[in-house]
Formats: C-alpha cells, sequence, structure tokens
C-alpha cells in the first residue's frame, strides 16, 4: 500500500469523525459524557472544585433555607389565626345605642343564613382574679355550655374537671397558665372582682364574689391561657349586672376567608341598629404585619440562591479559561457552538439542579422535625428556643404550601439554568486556533 493511498484513508477516516461529531443531535451522550469529566476535577483543578462545591452548598442552603423558614412563618400565621378563631366568632353583631335584650330574636333570625353554623349570645368582661397566693387580671366570658362547646379549641383541650353540666354550675372554667399562676385546681376557689357592682349614694362599690373553678382548659397560646375565665351566661348577666342583656352576639361561619359573604346575606335580613364586624377587620393590623414579614423573609433569603448562582457563573467561567485548548480541539475535530455551549451548560446546570433538590430534601426533613431539633437544640444548649411567653404558642408550628415550596424549587432551578447561558456562550464564542495557540 502507497503512501498516497495510506494517507487518503487517513483523511477520509477524519473527515467521517468529523461529520459524526457535526451531525449529533442536541444533548447527544457525548456531550453528557464530556460535562460529567468537567465535573470530577483533576489535582491541577482544585480551585474550580473548590468553587463548584461551594455553588452546591450555597444552592442546597439557600433552597433549605427558604423552606423551612418560608413553612415556619406559614406554621405561625396558621396557628395564630387558628387560635384567633378558635375563640372568637368569625363575625360580631353588636346592637348600637341600646341593650342587646332582644339576642334571642336576633340569634333565630341570623342562623337562617346557610352559611352560619353556630350563633353564640356572651357576655364580656375585665376583672381581678384573686386567691391567697396571688391577683392577676382575667377576661371574662360568660357563655352557655352549648356556646363553650362549639368552640373546639376549648373544648378538647380540657385538662381537668369537665363542661358538662356548666350552666347548672355555679363555677368558672380557666386557662391552664391562669391556674397555674393563681395556685388552683378544679374544685378550689378564685374570687372575682369586677369593676362595677352596687351602686350607692355614695358611689359604684366592685362586685366581689368567689367562684369553684370546675374545669382548667389549655388552648395552647400562652396569652389566652393565662387570662381567659369563661362563666355560664345567666352567672355573667348578673356578675356584671346586665339584666337579661349580652354584650354581642358571635357567628362562627363554615368559611372564615369567606366571611364578606356571611355579612352581605346577614345585611340582608334587614335588621335596624345592627352592626356587623368579620375577624379580619378586628385583626387586620395583626394580620397585615404578618404578611409583610412573610414577605420580606422570602424577598432576603432569595438572596442566598441568587449568590450561589453567582458562584456557578464564575467557576463556569474558570473552567472555560482553563479548558480552553479542549474546546480548541472539539471545534477543529467538527464540534459545533452549540454542542459546545450545550456541554458547560449541563457542566453548569447539575450543581444547581442537584443543589436545588439536596436542598428540598433537607428542607422537607428539617420541616417534619422542626420540633424535634428545637428540642434536642436546647437539651444541648441549656438555653429557651421559642418561649412561649413571647410567641404566644408553646411549640415550634411548621407547615408547608405546597404550591410555595414548588415556586421556591422552580426559582432554584431556572436560576441555576440561567446561571449557566453566559459562561456556555462565551466557551462556545472561542475561536479554535486562539485557543490552540494560547490555550
Amino acid at each position: 500500500m502507497t503512501d498516497t493511498t495510506i494517507a487518503g484513508q487517513s483523511v477520509a477516516r477524519s473527515v467521517t469523525q468529523r461529520a459524526k461529531v457535526a451531525n449529533t443531535p442536541p444533548f447527544a451522550p457525548f456531550e453528557w459524557l464530556l460535562a460529567m469529566r468537567y465535573l470530577r476535577a483533576r489535582r491541577s483543578e482544585g480551585f474550580i472544585s473548590v468553587i463548584a462545591g461551594f455553588s452546591f452548598a450555597g444552592i442546597m442552603l439557600g433552597v433549605a433555607t427558604l423552606i423551612i423558614v418560608m413553612a415556619v412563618m406559614n406554621g405561625f400565621r396558621k396557628e395564630l389565626v387558628g387560635k384567633i378563631l378558635g375563640l372568637n366568632g368569625h363575625v360580631v353583631v353588636n346592637r348600637i345605642n341600646a341593650p342587646f335584650d332582644d339576642y334571642a330574636a336576633i340569634a333565630q333570625q341570623m342562623r337562617s343564613v346557610k352559611t352560619v353554623q353556630t350563633v353564640i349570645p356572651l357576655i364580656e368582661g375585665q376583672v381581678m382574679a384573686s386567691t391567697q397566693a396571688q391577683a392577676l387580671g382575667g377576661n371574662v366570658r360568660g357563655m352557655s355550655e352549648a356556646s363553650i362547646k362549639s368552640l373546639k379549641l376549648v373544648a378538647s383541650n380540657v385538662r381537668e374537671g369537665t363542661l358538662d353540666g356548666f350552666d347548672n354550675q355555679v363555677g368558672v372554667a380557666i386557662g391552664i397558665r391562669l391556674a397555674e399562676n393563681l395556685r388552683v385546681g378544679v374544685g378550689d376557689g378564685v374570687t372575682l372582682i369586677g369593676p362595677r357592682g352596687a351602686c350607692t349614694p355614695f358611689g359604684c362599690l366592685p362586685r366581689t364574689k368567689t367562684y369553684p373553678v370546675t374545669a382548667i382548659f389549655e388552648m395552647g397560646m400562652n396569652e389566652y391561657d393565662k387570662i381567659m375565665i369563661f362563666m355560664p351566661l345567666e352567672e355573667s348577666q348578673k356578675f356584671f349586672s346586665r339584666d337579661a342583656a349580652v354584650d354581642a352576639v358571635e357567628i362562627i361561619t363554615d368559611n372564615p376567608e369567606g366571611v364578606a359573604t356571611t355579612i352581605t346575606g346577614l345585611r340582608a335580613l334587614g335588621m335596624p341598629g345592627i352592626h356587623f364586624s368579620d375577624w379580619k377587620q378586628r385583626n387586620e393590623t395583626f394580620i397585615r404585619v404578618l404578611d409583610v414579614e412573610r414577605a420580606m423573609m422570602f424577598i432576603i433569603l432569595s438572596l442566598i440562591i441568587v449568590v450561589a448562582a453567582f458562584n456557578i457563573i464564575s467557576g463556569l467561567m474558570m473552567l472555560v479559561k482553563d479548558k480552553g485548548r479542549d474546546i480548541g480541539i472539539l471545534r477543529t475535530m467538527g464540534a459545533s457552538k452549540g454542542a459546545i455551549m450545550r456541554v458547560f451548560l449541563i457542566t453548569g446546570a447539575s450543581i444547581g439542579v442537584i443543589g436545588t433538590l439536596a436542598g428540598f430534601l433537607l428542607g422537607v426533613v428539617f420541616t417534619r422535625n422542626i420540633e424535634e431539633i428545637r428540642q434536642l437544640v436546647m437539651r444541648i444548649t441549656g438555653g429557651k428556643i421559642f418561649d412561649p411567653n413571647f410567641y404566644y404558642l408553646n411549640r415550634m408550628p411548621a407547615d408547608m404550601d405546597a404550591t410555595e415550596t414548588l415556586l421556591i424549587v422552580l426559582m432554584g432551578l431556572v436560576l441555576a439554568v440561567l446561571a449557566t447561558l453566559y459562561p456556555s456562550w462565551r466557551a462556545s464564542r472561542l475561536d479554535p486556533v486562539e485557543a490552540l495557540r494560547y490555550g
């Protein structure tokens, strides 16, 4: 075989190989092979490997932190709103400038609205609760046995005593924190001192009466458990000198978020002198603060993922510079600009995608076990985390919203892909001649 024949065969093989490389479809196996090879850095490329590691850790921790914090914020809002709605009605009905003594007839009318589940006439007033050990302020709510049992937050969390026969007992049900502070149990007496009692020519005297404790409940919200006192409706009317009237009527609906529809239906009944207010109006400032805080936490913690994305950009730029000679050889073999771009796109996106998925798993596991983790940290450090005296709740709440979590994961994936576009484009624009000369 002559030298000319051998040279011709060599040129033919070279042309064939270049044609095969040039005609490969997008994301061909060789592109994935090269991308995975570049992810396994050699000893001489240790610095690039460190940057890739920090990028992976940054995205993982950013996604996990965002999922955990948003779950805690959602849980905090859900628990607080749940406690508020579990004790208070969704709609409060008051009579304007007149005693509310026809409440029974009004309540019967309001029950005709489809969305109304329970109607609760009540008396509410401030008292001083006193024992030999302590004297503390309390908030008395006078209501019937049926009404108090309709409040699942109270009726389902009776720790001592019972609410059965509540109407026929001249006694009170108190929160567990109030019972601990007053140092009383079921059957012990608590003296209640009201601001207004019998009126004489010398003025009105405070009303004082001692009631036995018939039940102790724990609602799980420290602020309520240390002030709430429930009293039978008829007895509270006598204690606060309301005669046959009540202070207000509270309504529990089948959908707290759609309370505006219920108010529209109530107003259609045409009851003059009646004022309606819903739970959103009464707690507007509180709920708005929670929503603003939640939105700001989302924005601030998202910056962690953005910083990790910049790490991917810097790492890929250094990798492109280091692999200049390889890019030149691939281009001379027939690799297209698109193939080069996809190789580095896969390399950078792999870090972001794997980091996002790892962050998702870490966030879910942490959120599912957040209360146990809190207890473990407290045992190790000996300090208090999430003190109920400051945060109202007696446990760390967490509630993962599926839509919100999906949004966080998608944000991590999108940022990871976007971070690879510019370095990959720069790699595809390298001139093979210049890359081989200076690479």
